[in-house]
């Protein structure tokens, strides 16, 4: 089993930048493909971005493409979601999801019953 827990969200103005981390404890990271989510109030749990084992094979939403860069450091057991020119819409609750991958390095998952471990989440607010 693996831990996740974010860090990183706050309170930024329309245009700024953040970082959020996933730390990630219990067994060896690298041998978990990842992925970023968030939920918004009123609305359902969506996908934001996913990496494969290998920080090569990324993929993501079409809403935050261009803005925001998924990555990870297996040495560290961390992933990141590096997110710039933030909107208000990317007001959301932001977790980060995890999940065993023994076969490829390359594939990745970007739906939310793919993924059998979570974070807590940690609160994103854009203000204009």
């Amino acid at each position: 089993q693996v831990q996740l827990e974010e860090s990183g969200g706050g309170l930024v103005q329309d245009g700024g930048s953040l970082r959020l981390s996933c730390a990630a404890s219990g067994r060896s990271f690298s041998t978990y493909a990842m992925g970023w989510f968030r939920q918004a109030p009123g609305k359902e749990r969506a996908f934001v971005a996913a990496i494969g084992r290998s920080v090569a094979f990324t993929y993501y939403a079409d809403s935050v493409k261009g803005r925001f860069t998924i990555s990870r450091d297996n040495a560290k057991n961390m992933g990141y979601l590096q997110m710039n020119s933030l909107k208000r819409a990317d007001t959301a609750l932001y977790y980060c999801a995890a999940r065993a991958e023994y076969f490829s390095a390359s594939r990745l998952y970007i739906k939310q019953e793919d993924y059998d471990y979570w974070g807590q989440g940690t609160q994103v607010t854009v203000s204009s």
